[in-house]
């Protein structure tokens, strides 16, 4: 029996229970509900998992009322001021930072499988060159499974692994190759001498017939913006992830499923949700305007949302908005544009908010899509993008806990349950008399 315990007790004659309570290494205590629907016939009712563990984890660990993100251990700006994108990738996975002789190698590996199969060149060409990047970078990721047939063993550990290697080192080709195919320019082969984002900036944005330099201020804030999406705990498309694995699938069908669950516009979409907002308030008068489009947002009624401000489990200031606030401003100056009407505009709106007690009060920061995507549009991502860069930084998050759960013990196909609350057993009439 555990040290702390609760206790349940019923009104309708159900004999009461005691459950374990689990402690974790931080954050909340969780009570194991597990044998509660065994010992009373009984479930818990918690629509959008809003008080449920599904797991247990020691990838991620959000304190949203600090306002803290820890990746292992180590806090997010820590690791964003002294690690690289791969760096950070090997802690994910592997559980420690490596040292420079297990960097290099895990570099030189990743770097070195950055090609795809020349035949998704080929399936490329069965979408139509409007398609939005997440449609078109689902049906990749699902490709790619008919690809590599000897990783598709999900309890395999050395098959995970090199499903995880592949995907990490594929996917910034893949978002390139998509990005490229929207717009009618030539695919652009991956050039291992550069760094990951270095490599993943030329294949966007080099063309054949020049070279192509890549700028060491927007290559650092490429590794960044990936460094903070990495992982961000059980979100909607790490569980999705979870779930879909729990069946056995293949790993590189169960990251396909988290591709599709991140296209949402309350989920991935969100920096794109963003850009359109900043954009119609240019469209409706710019700065001048944002007042009317405060008064708008405080009103519920008004079917006017505030992107890019507040998060499902943050309270304070997301701590990844902070480094990317500090990415975007650099990036600004560097490009000139700090007196972009539309950046303009953005910082504007980002310091009237922060100064309005009503989104002070109420805990709404600006997260890390506000700045994530100003950041975006200056480097010359376009919007349907965003969200496809998203992919790529939390593909090695869902690689992690995939391989996680595969690992745990307790891990079980998931199941929820639900509260039925439609017609009791009816019986059929007959056609004629319906």
């Amino acid at each position: 029996m555990a040290d702390k315990t609760a206790t349940l007790s019923f009104s309708d004659g159900t004999p009461e229970i005691t459950f374990p309570i689990l402690e974790g290494s931080l954050g909340p205590d969780v009570i194991d509900i597990r044998p509660l629907y065994n010992k009373t016939g009984k479930f818990t009712y918690d629509s959008g998992f809003l008080s449920t563990a599904s797991c247990s984890s020691t990838i991620t660990y959000i304190d949203g009322e600090k306002g803290e993100l820890l990746y292992r251990g180590y806090a997010i700006d820590d690791l964003a001021h002294h690690c690289n994108f791969l760096e950070v990738c090997q802690l994910l996975i592997y559980g420690e930072l490596p040292t420079r002789e297990q960097h290099e190698k895990f570099n030189k590996l990743v770097l070195h499988h950055t090609m795809v199969h020349e035949q998704m060149h080929f399936f490329m060409r069965g979408f139509r060159r409007d398609a939005h990047p997440m449609a078109v970078l689902t049906g990749l990721m699902g490709a790619m499974s008919a690809f590599y047939p000897d990783s598709m063993n999900i309890h395999d550990p050395k098959q995970r692994e090199r499903s995880a290697i592949r995907l990490i080192s594929k996917m910034p080709t893949l978002v390139s190759m998509a990005y490229k195919y929207s717009i009618g320019e030539p695919f652009i082969y991956p050039d291992n001498s550069l760094s990951y984002a270095g490599n993943f900036l030329r294949m966007m944005f080099a063309t054949p017939c020049e070279p192509y330099v890549v700028n060491q201020v927007i290559e650092r804030a490429m590794d960044r913006i990936l460094t903070l999406h990495a992982d961000h705990e059980q979100n909607a498309s790490t569980s999705t992830v979870r779930l879909c694995a729990s069946s056995g699938t293949n790993p590189i069908a169960a990251i396909a499923a988290g591709v599709a669950c991140l296209w949402g516009p309350a989920h991935g979409g969100a920096n794109e949700a963003c850009l359109m907002m900043l954009n119609e308030i240019q469209a409706n008068g710019g700065v001048e305007k944002i007042g009317e489009y405060i008064t708008k947002f405080k009103d519920k009624n008004s079917g006017v949302r505030l992107m890019g401000f507040g998060h499902r489990v943050y309270r304070n200031y997301d701590p990844r908005a902070k480094l990317m606030r500090e990415t975007c401003h650099e990036v600004l100056a560097e490009l000139g544009l700090q007196d972009d009407p539309l950046f303009k505009l953005a910082m504007t709106l980002e310091r009237i908010a922060l100064e309005d007690d009503y989104f002070v009060s109420r805990k709404l920061y600006p997260n890390v899509d506000f700045y994530s995507g100003i950041v975006q549009k200056a480097i010359g991502i376009p919007v349907p993008l965003f969200t496809a860069i998203f992919a790529l930084a939390r593909s090695i998050g869902w690689i992690a806990q995939l391989n996680e759960m595969i690992a745990d013990p307790e891990y079980k196909i998931g199941r929820p349950r639900q509260r039925y609350v439609g017609e009791k057993l009816r019986k059929v009439k007959p056609l004629n008399e319906r």
